[in-house]
């Protein structure tokens, strides 16, 4: 007793064994060219274009999930450098709650990008493909069923032409030709429908892809934008603080110097009667000569008869011609380099004294 298995019993194999010799015989003897073969060119050009159009569409969706993993990537990136800002981010820093919500919305950005590009052109590919496997196994199955009935068209036409006509014979050769050139006609009349439709809908399953790519890319790069705008403002922010801090301290600095130079300046314009003030005798040093100082910022004049300075500027420190003119924290000078030029007085003007400290 012959064993069944998979719902396939024993005469069933057979059948199936015979058909595939049968078949192969009939190919060989198409090759040998001694059995015509059925052609159809406008045919073979659907299957052409179907097989062309598989490996097309089966490249755009492996570079889509290609495009679709970079953008993961790019996300995982993003989110790595937000995470490392933010720990770096101290809380008196300006903007630390915008910080965080930026690293916020950035991330939900990226997962809005991703997730919009799979549903929409990644599941259109998936779909468009999902028909082919079908197709080419149905290309296939008709490719076989032709070679049927080649088989049982020439089959038919030897007992015709045989010397001695078994009718019984002939009858049942007619009888398998004409069903299995049912058979083939009927799969080749669908493919002959169903391939040219298919050939014709992948301008727009292209286009439906790239369109939603391209409007997803657009919104997600101007969304992106806004957030890379809103990162700089905050850095600039950032920035203004540090040197609003650095410029206080500087000017408190400064003006703890200036009270401590001012206060000595003072001392020794006190100390230093304005009597005795050298005539400039020795040749060296101007008439009303007190002392020099050493510029330690700059000073724009904003009259004519102030001094101009910068820093690191020499100026010889004279005496008012008349003393009821000097006003309180203002010096009387000319600078050294002018006087050791010139050994004249004529460029002299008045000075703040808490620009200066004596050397």
């Amino acid at each position: 007793m012959a064993e069944t298995g998979k719902g396939v019993t024993a005469g069933k194999l057979a059948i199936n064994v015979q058909k595939r010799l049968t078949r192969a015989q009939e190919k060989v003897l198409q090759k040998l060219g001694k059995a015509d073969e059925t052609r159809d060119a406008a045919f073979e050009e659907m299957v052409s274009n179907f097989n062309k159009q598989m490996t097309e569409g089966t490249k755009l969706q492996r570079d889509l999930k290609a495009y679709l993993t970079a953008v993961k990537t790019m996300h995982d990136a993003s989110r790595r450098l937000q995470d490392c800002l933010a720990d770096m981010y101290e809380p008196d820093w300006f903007g630390k709650e915008e910080m965080d919500t930026l690293a916020e919305d950035t991330d939900t950005l990226w997962l809005d990008y991703h997730q919009s590009i799979t549903d929409k052109s990644m599941s259109c590919m998936d779909t468009y493909l999902s028909q082919f496997p079908d197709i080419k196994a149905r290309i296939a199955k008709r490719d076989r069923k032709m070679v049927d009935f080649d088989s049982a068209r020439h089959h038919f036409a030897s007992l015709q032409k045989g010397k001695k006509k078994d009718e019984a014979k002939i009858a049942k050769a007619e009888e398998d030709l004409g069903r299995a050139q049912k058979i083939f006609e009927e799969l080749n009349v669908e493919l002959q429908d169903e391939l040219p439709a298919l050939w014709d809908n992948r301008v727009g399953v292209y286009v439906n892809a790239f369109q939603s790519l391209a409007g997803h890319q657009e919104k997600f790069h101007r969304e992106m934008s806004k957030l890379s705008q809103n990162l700089n403002d905050i850095m600039t922010k950032l920035e203004e603080q540090r040197q609003l801090k650095k410029g206080g301290t500087a000017a408190a600095k400064t003006a703890d110097a200036a009270k401590s130079e001012e206060a000595n300046h003072s001392e020794s314009a006190s100390s230093a009667p304005k009597s005795t003030v050298t005539n400039g005798s020795d040749g060296e040093l101007p008439p009303g000569f007190l002392y020099k100082v050493k510029a330690i910022h700059d000073y724009a004049a904003t009259d004519n008869d102030e001094l101009e300075l910068k820093m690191g500027d020499v100026v010889l420190a004279l005496a008012f011609d008349n003393p009821d003119e000097q006003d309180d924290g203002w010096l009387m000078g000319v600078k050294e380099s002018h006087w050791l030029q010139n050994k004249d007085i004529s460029a002299k003007g008045v000075f703040p004294e808490n620009f200066t400290q004596k050397v």
